[in-house]
């Protein structure tokens, strides 16, 4: 049950797909298909090795480079990815009402309230003390005990 109502902020043009893209497999998955990129990048390039005709020669040897670019396209992508799950750091708002502050400690000055059942991205943390973010962008401190973490590794 959600009472503050968080409007996500909508991603534009090429970030959006850029993410979407690397969204697509996780980053074992990513790791893998550069793998086989390579593995193909390898046999194109021992068929243009190892031919005597000059146009397939070219073939083989654009076709490898192609699929150097497409493994090092799909190898970057594993390791965003990766990043990218180890950013993310989910947390609920388990208390009735949570004041979040703009530094960490009590004495600071309130940053906006949450309620119970908000999704926040739990970004570092200081002592008692945990920095989120909200899907709208607004960030702010928030104490450890108003919250739950959902992964817990």
């Amino acid at each position: 049950m959600t009472v503050d109502a968080i409007q996500e902020v909508p991603q534009l043009g090429l970030s959006r797909i850029f993410n979407k893209l690397t969204n697509a497999f996780a980053y074992d998955d990513w790791a893998k298909i550069s793998i086989a990129f390579i593995v193909i990048f390898v046999l194109l390039f021992l068929v243009y090795y190892f031919m005597d005709s000059t146009s397939q020669k070219r073939a083989a040897f654009s076709g490898s480079i192609v699929f150097l670019f497409l493994s090092l396209i799909s190898l970057g992508l594993a390791f965003q990815k990766q990043s990218l799950d180890n950013k993310d750091n989910p947390a609920i708002v388990f208390a009735q009402k949570s004041e979040v502050k703009t530094e960490p400690n009590s004495s600071g000055s309130e940053a906006f309230v949450l309620h119970e059942g908000t999704k926040v991205q739990v970004l570092d943390t200081i002592n008692d003390w945990k920095k989120i973010k909200l899907a709208d962008g607004k960030t702010g401190w928030i104490m450890s005990n108003d919250i739950k973490l959902l992964n817990n590794f």
